[in-house]
Order: structure tokens, then sequence, then C-alpha cells
């Protein structure tokens, strides 16, 4: 695993672990969207429920819903994410569905009190200048 610093040396697929912020201030709010440098399509969403932090893709699989904005619920200790426009459901761990559909999940650690993601791109909670919805 990584150290210390928010973009270390990739994987073989090109992901490294990226600094989010401090956990203190990211566990104030349920879900954080989070701007990718390779554009609107590759945007995370960052939970925290229950403790604990989850990283999936931003937009739903099926139509592009908005996650971040979606409820979330326990069921049979399964925490999931409802996409607020046509109530798919998805693990927060796996990203797995109900039906046929996944999500992309990313691990997330916490380290020095700072929350890491492993993504392909650079990612930040405010938008990139590059990062236009197309």
């Amino acid at each position: 695993m990584a150290s210390g610093s928010g973009d270390a040396e990739g994987d073989a697929e090109g992901a490294a672990w990226r600094l989010i912020g401090p956990a203190s201030e990211l566990s104030r709010k349920r879900c954080r969207l989070m701007y990718s440098s390779l554009g609107y399509d590759s945007d995370v969403c960052l939970f925290y429920v229950k403790g604990e932090f989850f990283a999936m893709d931003a937009r739903c699989s099926h139509s592009g819903g908005p996650l971040c904005e979606g409820d979330i619920e326990e069921a049979d200790g399964v925490l999931q994410v409802f996409c607020p426009w046509h109530d798919y459901d998805f693990d927060l761990r796996t990203g797995s569905s109900g039906t046929s559909l996944k999500q992309q999940v990313y691990e997330v650690k916490l380290e020095g009190g700072n929350v890491y993601v492993k993504h392909a791109s650079r990612l930040s909670l405010q938008p990139l200048l590059d990062n236009q919805k197309s």
C-alpha cells in the first residue's frame, strides 16, 4: 500500500492512491462528489455510512443518475445506495445490484487521519477546469 503522498506510483491498470482529505471533515457528510481529471463519466461518489467510507462511480450504470443524491438503506447487513432516477440499488461494498447491473467500486483507505481512494485519475472535491460535462 502507498504511504503519505496523494499520488503514489500507480499499479498495472494505472490506479494509484489519491489523497481526498481529512477523515474528520469528510465524515461530516453522507456523500461527496469527487471530480475526476478524466471527465464527467469518471467522477466518483465518496460515501460515509455507519463509520465507514465507500467509493463508487458517481453515475448510475443504468442511465447515468446521480448516485450521491440517492437514498442509502441497509437490508440484511448490506448497505445499498438507490439511484434517485429509477430506484436501481447497488451494494456499497461490491457494486452489485439486484439486477444484472453493476457499479465500479474503488478501494478506500484511512492513513494518518486522511482518506485515500485508489483510482486511475486525479480526484478533487472541487470541479476541475478540464471536467466539463459532455
